[in-house]
């Protein structure tokens, strides 16, 4: 990604974070947000109004002998088991559920343990209000609330679930599932095989995790990729400092060498920034 590229989708990235200002002590979680929030921004940019391939099994191959690193996965990210529930379980159950494993949502399954659904907390709410009052009618009732509406009359987790359920399988790279959960604004999303059988969950915090490193990692692949591997130099004869994203590298090199050391820097996911302190030999 270029620079302008880079400036442009972290300007549509900051469009979405928070108006009002963090908790004291959170800068680093800020931080960590905006290049998240970067990182699926540039997904979305670089595909606009598509939606996310869903690929098919089994993965693909990856070899260990390649110098880059492999693409993480959602495989590598999954939580498991899932918990889930049945189509017949009732209201008051679900509830139970979702409390008891602090749950914002739950898939729904059938007898084959397919994801037929998905239950959530605003389906539940839905059901809880209506229990107690009817909403008030107006002159013009939107489609979306007449729906809410008639499925809060439901009794059971297939009568409430929202259907069909978004889900992503094991061998989806995480970028693409970062991307449809922000999209589709969901905090989990159910992991499933080939024939659409639950097999899992990943959250968003999960999908943050991966998308972004942390600065010890970023400063191994610079050692052990691009100085190592890449350009064949002793790590130790340099010294890499990482702080959010941000590089400072210094020492003594080939002066042929630094332009393009630096730039194959520059281009490792999540480096906002280099400064160049190499002395040419």
């Amino acid at each position: 990604m270029s620079g302008l590229e880079r400036d442009s989708v972290e300007r549509e990235a900051r469009k979405v974070l928070p108006g009002r200002g963090w908790r004291p002590g959170e800068e680093e979680r800020q931080d960590m947000m905006l290049r998240y929030l970067t990182a699926v921004a540039a997904i979305s940019a670089a595909r606009p109004g598509e939606q996310p391939p869903r690929p098919q099994e089994p993965p693909p191959i990856i070899h260990p002998e390649e110098s880059a690193p492999a693409t993480p996965l959602v495989r590598d990210v999954i939580s498991v088991p899932a918990v889930s529930v049945p189509g017949e379980t009732p209201f008051l159950e679900i509830v139970r559920t979702l409390s008891r494993e602090h749950l914002s949502a739950v898939p729904v399954v059938d007898a084959d343990d397919q994801v037929i659904g998905v239950v959530s907390e605003s389906d539940l709410l839905a059901k809880a209000a209506a229990q107690v009052a009817a909403p008030r009618p107006g002159p013009i009732r939107r489609l979306r609330e007449h729906r809410l509406y008639e499925k809060s009359h439901g009794e059971t987790a297939s009568t409430l679930m929202t259907s069909p359920a978004i889900t992503v399988v094991p061998s989806t790279t995480v970028a693409d599932a970062a991307w449809l959960a922000a999209r589709s604004r969901l905090k989990r999303l159910p992991v499933v095989d080939h024939k659409d059988r639950l097999v899992g969950v990943v959250s968003r915090i999960d999908l943050v995790r991966a998308l972004v490193r942390d600065d010890t990692k970023i400063r191994e692949e610079i050692e052990t990729r691009i100085m190592r591997q890449v350009f064949l130099l002793d790590p130790g004869a340099f010294e890499v400092t990482v702080e959010n994203g941000a590089v400072d590298v210094s020492g003594k090199v080939d002066g042929s060498l630094i332009p393009t050391l630096l730039e194959s820097i520059e281009e490792i996911d999540d480096v906002v920034e280099v400064s160049d302190h190499l002395t040419a030999i």
